[in-house]
């Protein structure tokens, strides 16, 4: 059941994400999601490593939205030195 909130949770962080992102991603639907998701897993995994906080907090959240955008912001670096 963990995993499947993880996920939810990853799609509506990946959303909040890419609206905080200044600029425009040419990035589709399941790519959002899958950026979302891993950003909520990244911030899972090292916050409760770290003891920042544990499976359940509000604050798994924020850091699954600070952990999606930078996810974001690399994306969107190595995409754009990719274009180049």
């Amino acid at each position: 059941m963990d995993i499947l909130w993880t996920i939810i949770v990853g799609f509506i962080v990946g959303v909040i994400a890419k609206f905080l992102h200044p600029g425009r991603e040419n990035m589709g639907f399941i790519v959002t999601t899958l950026l979302g998701i891993a950003g909520s897993f990244l911030a899972g995994y090292v916050g409760q490593a770290l003891g920042w906080y544990h499976a359940g907090q509000g604050a798994g959240f924020i850091g699954s939205i600070v952990g999606a955008f930078v996810l974001l912001l690399i994306y969107g670096f190595v995409k754009g030195k990719a274009a180049s």
